[in-house]
């Protein structure tokens, strides 16, 4: 059930696929690991029976959720701008691509915590599986287990085929609209976010 909802169509499979096509596969499996941290936290906290903390802290998720939106936006406009600028992923920097990585993990990671209906999700899912105040050692891991491998492995296998889909654009020079469309997906996402808070 978690691989299914996390191949749905939403920002963050736009925002693997953007990072995964711009920078590479690195680059979006850093976006999904950013995006497995943010669900963890909120099973984290619907298994200590923090919900009722989330939804009095509304203000600050909407607040996050505004503030990773305009950032997409930010990323997704500069993609649009630096049309005449190839991206070369053989030849970047180390420390250009390593803190390429860090900005897509966190990118990942504020869309998921923009996301408040994420913890009722969480808080309502588990509940019906697992006894929550009798969970031993071994449910945490294979709850565990299951978030980073459904959604992870759902959204890597994005990343990987988004930079396919690149690479195939690349060699057919139509790198220039495969950065607008990314761009594109990029804008989308963000303004998707704000304009559900």
């Amino acid at each position: 059930m978690m691989a299914a909802l996390a191949a749905l169509p939403s920002a963050s499979v736009a925002l693997v696929v953007t990072r995964a096509a711009t920078l590479g596969v690195k680059s979006g499996i850093a976006v999904a690991m950013g995006i497995v941290c943010g669900d963890l936290v909120f099973v984290a906290l619907a298994i200590l029976g923090l919900s009722v903390v989330a939804e009095t802290m509304g203000g600050f998720f909407i607040l996050v959720k505004v503030l990773g939106g305009m950032y997409l936006i930010w990323l997704g406009i500069s993609l649009w701008r630096s049309n005449d600028e190839p991206v070369d992923i053989a030849t970047c920097s180390i420390g250009n691509a390593k803190r390429g990585l860090t900005t897509s993990f966190v990118s990942g990671f504020i869309l998921t915590l923009g996301d408040v209906k994420a913890i009722f999700f969480y808080a309502s899912l588990l509940p019906m599986f697992e006894d929550l105040s009798t969970l031993a050692v071994f449910d945490l891991i294979t709850i565990v287990s299951i978030i980073v491998f459904g959604v992870g492995g759902v959204k890597i296998l994005y990343a990987v085929f988004a930079t396919h889909v690149a690479r195939f654009l690349e060699r057919r020079k139509l790198q220039k609209v495969s950065k607008k469309v990314a761009g594109g997906l990029m804008i989308g996402a963000g303004s998707y976010l704000i304009v559900r808070t």
